[in-house]
């Protein structure tokens, strides 16, 4: 095929295969709400049940549901019939999906399903499927025609089924109120799980990394602190422990500028009064975001007496994936 060629046919695959998604919109009515019930109250866990292709659709529709407020599992419909069904209980709700409504190996689970009395939907392209029939709710997810050529391979019906079970993780996102918090609390290893739950304390030096002098300690010591904890900052504290300001490579700089010998000064001669700090308890990205708004690499944590706890520092904060 000449490129030309191949361009519209890719663009035919795909109007076809947005056609089937848009051909199950005027299909969805009380089915789908009963549907979003019975999911809704489950007490147990959705089980996504399904064979090949469809198997494969059954696993996404049950890693989203899962990762969005609904505890789900996919359960392989040929491995169910030798030994995997134990992983199911009465709590359970199956969501069982065929384009056909007549594999074999989920007829054969029909039987076990109604004698424990565990709820089925149906998500089919046969509504008058042996499936169909034994569902408690069939969603109708047929398609006119599959994007194959051939009529063989399963394109248009399984994004239809795909799509089918997007809708019905977010309408029940939405209605268990799941929040961004609730989405990274189940993805801590993604990016948007480190910036909505890491927080200051988390990334902070403290203990014997945490650089501090007294406001009588001589500015040469307080260099070797800084030196020393290679933060390029030092805290200067009252009597009580109380930050009373900081001392920074640039107030060195400036110092030496001014003044020429800064080295028998102390350190309450140089630091930088009233230094911008943050609560143990702030999230790491308003950590982040007043750092960026002042120019500043570093930020001191205090608990509510104003006594430093640590230090956060902007390379900590980027390498968090802040």
């Amino acid at each position: 095929m000449k490129p030309d060629a191949l361009v519209k046919r890719a663009a035919e695959v795909l109007r076809i295969e947005s056609d089937g998604i848009l051909s199950i919109i005027d299909r969805l009515d009380e089915n789908f709400v009963r549907a979003v019930g019975f999911m809704r109250a489950c007490r147990g866990k959705v089980v996504v049940t399904g064979l090949g292709k469809s198997g494969l659709i059954c696993q996404k529709i049950a890693a989203t549901l899962a990762s969005t407020g609904t505890p789900s599992f996919f359960l392989h419909s040929g491995d169910a019939v030798h030994g995997d069904l134990g992983m199911v209980r009465e709590d359970d709700v199956i969501v069982a999906v065929s384009n056909s409504g007549e594999t074999d190996e989920i007829l054969k689970l029909l039987p076990l399903f109604k004698r424990h009395g565990i709820k089925l939907i149906v998500m089919t392209g046969n509504p008058d499927s042996t499936l169909a029939k034994a569902g408690d709710v069939v969603l109708d997810v047929r398609v006119r025609e599959e994007a194959c050529p051939l009529g063989l391979a399963p394109t248009a019906s399984t994004t239809a089924a795909l799509a089918m079970g997007d809708a019905l993780a977010v309408v029940l996102l939405e209605e268990k109120g799941f929040k961004e918090v609730d989405f990274a609390l189940r993805h801590p290893g993604g990016t948007l799980g480190r910036r909505l739950l890491l927080r200051v304390e988390d990334l902070m030096f403290r203990g014997e990394q945490l650089p501090l002098v007294r406001q009588e300690t001589l500015v040469k010591d307080a260099l070797f602190e800084i030196t020393s904890k290679r933060l390029g900052i030092t805290g200067v504290t009252d009597a009580e422990g109380t930050l009373v300001g900081i001392i920074t490579d640039g107030d060195l700089r400036r110092g030496l500028e001014r003044r020429g010998q800064i080295l028998e000064l102390k350190a309450k001669d140089l630091m930088t009064r009233n230094p911008k700090t943050i609560p143990a308890d702030t999230m790491a990205t308003e950590a982040m975001a007043v750092m960026e708004r002042y120019s500043i690499t570093s930020l001191f944590v205090l608990d509510h007496g104003k006594h430093p706890l640590g230090v956060v520092h902007l390379h900590d904060l980027v390498k968090a994936g802040i």
